[in-house]
């Protein structure tokens, strides 16, 4: 949403020949703690906007399911971040490849519905 430079040529390429970007709800979440906290003070300007971005910019935000909460909950997954959980979760009910730089998700690869990460 923010065409970030710290995006790799890999990550950009693969939102650019998406169908449609999809963005977890968590995420917004996830941000809005951040930016709260003063740990990403460079969002605060784009807080209040992003969920109006992300539908000028063509992205689907997908809401938090039942099956990605369940999911989350009971993933075979010794990472215990709450965000993480279900943003993995989301990727694999929904059959999406995971955009991340957090190499934490590929752990979630014995998962054989894991649809992988990109970087």
């Amino acid at each position: 949403m923010m065409a970030d430079a710290r995006l790799s040529s890999a990550a950009t390429a693969a939102m650019e020949q998406a169908e449609t970007v999809s963005i977890s709800a968590i995420s917004l979440f996830e941000i809005g703690q951040k930016v709260r906290l003063g740990k990403w003070p460079e969002m605060e300007p784009f807080l209040n906007r992003l969920i109006a971005l992300a539908d000028e910019q063509g992205g689907r935000l997908l809401e938090l399911s039942p099956d990605a909460s369940l999911l989350a909950a009971t993933l075979e997954w010794a990472h215990r971040d709450p965000f993480d959980r279900i943003i993995g979760a989301t990727a694999i009910t929904k059959g999406l490849t995971l955009i991340s730089a957090d190499t934490v998700f590929d752990a979630l690869s014995d998962d054989p519905k894991w649809p992988g990460r990109v970087w």
